[in-house]
């Protein structure tokens, strides 16, 4: 498989969010504004690429002799070593984001996009590069569509919204809409 057909199938087939509906929590609670949506997607592609690369050496110089009931622990583990450390990172250099994604940050060990990259890295039997284009590319595509339905959502704030859709009703709607959406890059690899 070749390093752009990996991007374009994890940025738009594949969409971690949007087609495989992993990640689904941050990209609903985190979407309210533009900025916090960008340091969201700043943070998770940090973690999803390190925890990737890491990941993929323990699995191939440890896990495979032998080990390879231990993946998910050992994974959840470098996932939640990554997290803390970009949660003191951005707690130090940006105070205002750190309070703007709140709770969400911690719950990046949680998210189910972090994990589901770093095993189907290893399922799909991609080599090291082709690990490194994959997480990059899903973590691209979480981040788009977060930004996107931050976008739609500021809009919505000051859209005519009948008042039984207001809030969290149309955010699932408009979640719904973008996924169909994306089905349209079905067939495009």
């Amino acid at each position: 498989m070749s390093i752009f057909t990996i991007l374009i199938s994890t940025v738009f087939v594949n969409n971690f969010v949007l087609a495989r509906f992993l990640g689904i929590c941050p990209f609903l609670g985190v979407s309210n504004k533009i900025e916090t949506a960008t340091g969201m997607s700043i943070a998770v592609t940090f973690v999803v690429t390190l925890s990737s690369i890491i990941t993929y050496i323990i699995q191939k110089l440890v896990l495979n002799n032998g080990l390879e009931y231990l993946q998910t622990i050992v994974f959840i583990l470098v996932i939640a070593a990554l997290v803390q450390f970009v949660e003191m990172v951005i707690k130090k250099t940006s105070p205002t984001l750190y309070n703007a994604l709140g709770v969400y940050l911690p719950l990046i060990t949680t998210n189910c996009v972090v994990l589901g990259v770093a095993i189907l890295n290893i399922q799909e039997g991609f080599n090291l590069i082709q690990t490194i284009f994959n997480a990059v590319g899903a973590s691209v595509g979480f981040g788009i569509a977060l930004i996107l339905i931050s976008g739609i959502r500021e809009q919505l704030e000051v859209a005519d919204v009948p008042e039984a859709l207001e809030g969290f009703p149309i955010a699932l709607i408009t979640a719904g809409l973008m996924s169909i959406a994306f089905l349209g890059f079905n067939g495009l690899v």
